[in-house]
């Protein structure tokens, strides 16, 4: 589990492809601080495995290396990466620690495009002091989102400002717009989303809802009287 917090931007080093699936290395000497093989780190929102031996681990480059499969390329927007693309990094949470974020599995539910990007008040040394972003959101998350709600845009977790059909929007501070990719943005570039997990299990709470059979209630299918016994009779019918 994440929780959208990002901890660096690192750099993608290299990309092997190997079949339909790839290796890609990463730099990020925050992240591989005390990394270990099979640990989890997230990329750009994608939960993936650290696969490097203890020995190359404690060589200390600062770099690690994930097996992205092909699963995860059709499903996520790594497959758009190259050598010295941008990415935002992320540790798995420790138990205990401060919940900043959202709960995030770093399980891309699908991928969105910036739509547009405008800019909001300017402080008096000119900086910007929060931009608002428009994603487009595909059919099959819309009903997801809800305003106020969390959401996570290429692993940063968010709150959704404005809940369209087919797009929302995020307000970003500039903490957000300098640490993370979302700054550098362009219009057109595709972002991995991940809903709320919480709003899917309701959703699947909901479509398997029964109620129980209380005692003293009568069973549509087999109606029953006080007794318990079988009732024949069609209502106001002797019996």
């Amino acid at each position: 589990m994440f929780t959208g917090i990002i901890e660096e931007l690192g750099e993608v080093v290299s990309i092997e492809e190997i079949g339909d699936s790839s290796r890609i290395r990463l730099r990020g000497p925050v992240v591989c601080t005390g990394a270990r093989h099979g640990d989890s780190i997230a990329v750009n929102g994608v939960c993936l495995t650290v696969v490097d031996s203890p020995a190359e681990l404690a060589a200390g480059t600062g770099e690690f290396s994930a097996d992205v499969m092909a699963e995860t390329l059709h499903r996520s927007s790594l497959g758009e990466l190259a050598p010295g693309s941008r990415v935002n990094l992320e540790r798995a949470m420790a138990l205990g620690a401060r919940l900043g974020g959202h709960l995030v599995q770093g399980h891309v539910d699908a991928t969105g495009r910036l739509l547009s990007r405008e800019p909001g008040e300017r402080g008096a040394d000119g900086t910007l002091r929060w931009e608002v972003l428009r994603f487009s959101l595909p059919d099959t998350v819309s009903r997801y989102l809800v305003e106020k709600g969390s959401i996570t845009v290429d692993g940063v977790s968010l709150t959704v400002v404005e809940a369209a059909r087919d797009s929302f929007t995020v307000s970003l501070i500039p903490a957000t717009l300098a640490l993370t990719t979302l700054g550098a943005r362009a219009v057109g570039e595709s972002v991995n989303l991940e809903v709320d997990v919480l709003a899917k299990y309701v959703e699947r709470l909901l479509e398997s809802r029964t109620l129980p059979a209380l005692p003293g209630l009568s069973d549509p299918t087999n109606p029953t009287d006080p007794t318990g016994l079988p009732v024949d009779a069609a209502p106001g019918e002797s019996q």
